[in-house]
């Protein structure tokens, strides 16, 4: 069988190469490259001869073979790394594992089951040594049965049914109570709601909260001024433009996330009614608010909820046991002018 060799067309340089060069044993070389205590003479023998033999460590390996048998590495899945929301989320968790010497190891799934259930066997299978993810809400049995298996998994952004598993959410429901109120003390009777996906949980919870703010002020839910199962800014296009062809067309949009909202823009900018039908959007999105009239939002704190979620998984990886914690964090409204817009006089 031929030897394994790399883009230069030459083998690879192993452990017994650099102690050959460097005149030591394996075990001395093996000792440096994982940081054990030798001598500053051994110690520099045995960098230069990796360096000059252009040596590279396999991490994964030797963390197997330790004690401890971690690989100091997270897996992290994500609705879309390209959503800006993700993005956020994605850096929090990386500086949390940063401090504590972890690399984070990132897929998406585009809301694709088949998808999530492939990163989650990819990751297991590199034995990371535990898991964030945000789930698309019909994996709940893979996520129980890769902890079961002994990976900890921390959801955030989204509730799972999986036992076991903490979560990192925001109080959506509340978020948009205090939406639809604020819109009705503005005059607002006749308030649209445009939805996320509904196998998505936090689609669920904003619809949700939508409803009970409409019942706590004395709105009628209107059915026809409700658009679910939308997804990606096309979608909320089109069907902001059939809401606004409506012959009792609403004075209000309520989007429940933060793509949606940048396609509900665009359609009132098309029709320039961006300054007469009001828009407040679930999540902040970049430059929002250098638009005329700037995009208010229910906003989250991003940094918060990959943080918090990174501590829980840190938690359980130092063998922290006891029943899933489940962590709620508030949302926060940001006024921008769209949100403020008054509802037309006689309506």
């Amino acid at each position: 069988m031929p030897s394994e060799q790399n883009d230069t067309g030459r083998r690879p340089a192993t452990m017994r190469d650099v102690a050959t060069m460097a005149g030591v044993g394996i075990a001395t070389v093996s000792r440096v490259v994982n940081g054990k205590p030798v001598t500053p003479d051994l110690a520099e023998r045995v960098t230069r001869a990796a360096e000059l033999l252009g040596y590279r460590h396999d991490l994964t390996a030797s963390s197997l073979r330790r004690a401890d048998r971690r690989t100091h590495t997270l897996g992290l899945v994500l609705e879309d790394a390209a959503n800006p929301f993700s993005a956020a989320l994605h850096r929090a968790v990386e500086d949390a594992a940063a401090e504590q010497g972890l690399l984070v190891l990132a897929g998406s799934t585009d809301e694709d089951p088949v998808r999530e259930r492939g990163l989650l066997k990819t990751f297991t299978a590199r034995r990371v040594d535990g898991l964030i993810v945000v789930p698309t809400g019909q994996t709940d049995t893979d996520l129980d049965a890769a902890r079961r298996a002994g990976t900890p998994v921390v959801c955030m952004d989204r509730r799972t049914t999986a036992p076991q598993v903490d979560t990192v959410t925001v109080d959506n429901r509340a978020g948009v109570r205090a939406t639809v109120k604020r819109l009705h003390e503005a005059g607002h009777q006749r308030i649209a709601f445009l939805g996320d996906l509904r196998s998505i949980w936090t689609a669920e919870e904003r619809y949700a909260g939508f409803v009970e703010g409409l019942a706590e002020v004395g709105c009628v839910l209107h059915p026809s001024l409700v658009r679910r199962g939308l997804h990606g800014p096309e979608a909320a296009q089109e069907a902001t433009r059939e809401l606004l062809a409506l012959a009792h067309a609403p004075t209000a949009l309520v989007s429940g996330q933060n793509l949606l909202t940048i396609g509900a823009r665009m359609t009132l900018q098309e029709l320039q009614l961006q300054s007469r039908v009001a828009l407040i959007g679930f999540d902040d999105l970049p430059l929002a608010d250098l638009l005329e009239p700037g995009i208010s939002v229910i906003a989250q704190d991003h940094a918060a909820i990959g943080r918090e979620a990174a501590t829980l998984l840190f938690d359980r990886l130092e063998g922290e046991a006891g029943p899933a914690r489940h962590c709620v964090l508030p949302t926060r409204y940001l006024a921008r002018g769209s949100g403020e817009l008054p509802a037309p006089e006689g309506i």
